[in-house]
């Protein structure tokens, strides 16, 4: 089992929001090096931390970026981009931008690194999904995250004979920049990268990170139109049957 302590990680996206809190967790976590990218990255104060620059929708920079990180044991793909409008009036253009980031950009860099994990003794592949990949009408962002979680699963298959452990997350809205401008319940980032990370060091496949993201994955047996959601007081909450706000308890433990 691959530790966090003593490690070399790569955090894709890793110098703002949530990517920036799975930097900081992974060296609070004892990480001997993080690569944070950034399509411009900026100087770090810390000396562990290694800014390197990276477009994932470039081949050349993704081989440019394994080129540089030959040394990395566990890879965080987190870099995305959301676009909020119905699926129904987004251009196929539009959408396919968005797929070229959060679909194609982590397979290119896991596809790139992947030669790398199992050099260093397999690894671990994180892969950021959100709980909008099983909630119907989260639009082009949703179905693009769907098709990742759908990605993710068959890595896991494809990764496990070189020894590298595969890890989904699942989230709900985290405060990041992305949710900014959202008035509901969120997660806080630099917990949620701990949660992760200790529980990808602890061997499990799957994280569900908050009430949110559990609530729709057992949705997922049930009627579809349990997967449809409006959002109340702040809270996220099922439009049908059976209802509640599914973030109650992590209101309340704030």
């Amino acid at each position: 089992m691959t530790s966090i302590s003593g490690s070399t990680v790569l955090v894709t996206g890793g110098q703002r929001g949530l990517g920036k809190a799975f930097v900081d967790a992974a060296l609070e976590l004892g990480a001997a090096k993080v690569y944070a990218t950034a399509r411009k990255p900026r100087p770090s104060a810390d000396p562990r931390v290694v800014p390197l620059a990276l477009e994932v929708t470039d081949p050349s920079s993704v081989a440019a970026l394994a080129d540089q990180a030959r040394d990395v044991s566990i890879v965080i793909n987190n870099a995305g981009a959301t676009l909020r409008k119905p699926l129904i009036n987004t251009p196929i253009d539009d959408l396919r931008d968005l797929f070229e980031t959060n679909l194609f950009g982590v397979l290119r860099v896991t596809q790139a690194l992947a030669p790398t994990l199992a050099t260093n003794g397999g690894g671990i592949l994180i892969n950021i999904h959100s709980a909008m990949s099983w909630i119907a009408g989260a639009g082009p962002y949703g179905v693009t995250k769907a098709a990742l979680w759908s990605a993710t699963n068959s890595l896991r298959i494809d990764l496990a004979a070189q020894g590298t452990l595969v890890v989904g997350v699942h989230l709900g809205y985290t405060e990041t920049d992305m949710t900014a401008d959202l008035d509901v319940v969120k997660n806080d980032p630099l917990e949620l990268a701990r949660d992760v990370l200790v529980a990808a060091e602890n061997g499990q496949t799957e994280v569900l990170s908050d009430d949110v993201s559990r609530h729709f994955k057992a949705a997922l047996s049930g009627p579809i139109e349990g997967l449809e959601f409006t959002i109340v007081d702040g809270n996220v909450v099922t439009k049908h049957p059976p209802t509640g706000a599914v973030t109650a308890e992590a209101r309340a433990r704030r």
